[in-house]
């Protein structure tokens, strides 16, 4: 009787790690690209952290390869494989609605955030525009000193660049469409 396969999904930071050193790229070169300190790469690629979508793109940007990359978990089971594109952070999940696109300045996520809560951590910032869409619930993108206060069918665009934070402000879960533009 065959054995069934089973799943293994390699950690973002050990994905990170591997295609830096293939590269031959150091943490210095990474950190310069990036604007993130060298404690905080290493942070991520221990594993200690799990970086927001948009350090993602940033990193992703300084390695030269695709964020799907990232974002993707290397499965072998067919309902495994079903959960590919999703990633889950303490309070937060996203899945990538844009994968394979290498090199594109386009990247668009589907983001889900539990009830009051927010990304742990440092505020995303990376270079670009950002689209929000809040498909169900309520939430917060703070931009800079600025709070928008969004609502389900209400949306918000912005210069990325600028340093940004999501928080869930609803007693339910919060659904989002976010589109990251990034030069």
């Amino acid at each position: 009787m065959p054995r069934k396969k089973v799943a293994r999904s390699v950690p973002v930071g050990e994905k990170i790690k591997k295609a830096r050193q293939k590269k031959k790229i150091t943490l210095d070169q990474v950190a310069n690209d990036t604007g993130c300190s060298i404690d905080y790469l290493e942070q991520i690629e221990s594993g200690k952290t799990i970086p927001p979508v948009g350090t993602l793109l940033q990193i992703s940007r300084a390695l030269e390869i695709d964020s799907g990359l990232l974002l993707k978990e290397e499965t072998t089971t067919a309902e495994s494989r079903a959960r590919a594109y999703k990633k889950r952070t303490k309070n937060y999940a996203y899945t990538t609605l844009t994968p394979g696109a290498e090199n594109k300045h386009l990247k668009a996520f589907r983001v889900t955030v539990d009830a009051m809560k927010d990304h742990k951590g440092v505020g995303y910032q990376h270079d670009g525009e950002e689209f929000a869409f809040v498909l169900a619930g309520n939430v917060e993108i703070t931009v800079g000193d600025h709070v928008n206060r969004l609502k389900t069918g209400e949306s918000l665009h912005f210069n990325s660049s600028v340093r940004h934070k999501l928080r869930n402000t609803g007693k339910k879960k919060a659904e989002l469409l976010v589109i990251v533009y990034t030069p």
